[in-house]
């Protein structure tokens, strides 16, 4: 068929009356569309709430997360700090009598004073040791001294640990004394 023909045979087939159900009212088809519409705002408002909700649920799982990420950074960072700060108070441990009232030790001493502050500021705690129990998930025994009773009890303290909120960044050694 050509394109005469083709238009010909549109032409024809506009005059043909439809077979198809009687026209609907005017209040019938506005009802109708009412409805439709009514349903289509429906969808699109709980369309809108769904993705509202997966907006606040990511950025609750991103603070989540970034908030895990400076945890575990400032654990590194005081981790490789940490030996500093021992080698300090070592250091100190072994000032001769008659060099302790000088200045350059009390600067040292400063310097050590200093760097246990910056650690509570950031939330770091020192672990209690001396005569507590033994825990071990907070204290690593280096050394075990048979006593008289069944309770085991930290006697002396060889390092400090440190934690930082729950998590232990290192484990204080100790040895323990059963009592």
């Amino acid at each position: 068929m050509t394109d005469k023909q083709g238009r010909k045979a549109d032409k024809y087939q506009k005059d043909v009356p439809e077979e198809s159900a009687p026209a609907p009212s005017d209040s019938q088809t506005d009802d109708t569309q009412t409805v439709d519409l009514a349903l289509q705002v429906q969808e699109l408002t709980e369309a809108l709430q769904r993705e509202r909700a997966d907006t606040i649920n990511i950025r609750r799982r991103h603070e989540a997360q970034v908030t895990g990420l400076q945890s575990v950074v400032k654990a590194g960072v005081v981790r490789a700090l940490l030996p500093v700060v021992d080698n300090f108070e070592r250091a100190l441990k072994h000032v001769p009598p008659d060099l302790e009232a000088n200045d350059y030790i009390k600067g040292v001493q400063g310097i050590v004073k200093q760097f246990e502050k910056t650690l509570a500021d950031i939330g770091v705690v020192k672990i209690k040791t001396v005569g507590e129990l033994f825990d071990p998930r907070l204290h690593e025994a280096v050394s075990m001294e048979e006593g008289e009773g069944a309770q085991e009890v930290v006697s002396e303290e060889l390092q400090a640990g440190y934690q930082l909120g729950d998590e232990v960044i290192r484990h204080a050694m100790v040895r323990v004394k059963t009592v």
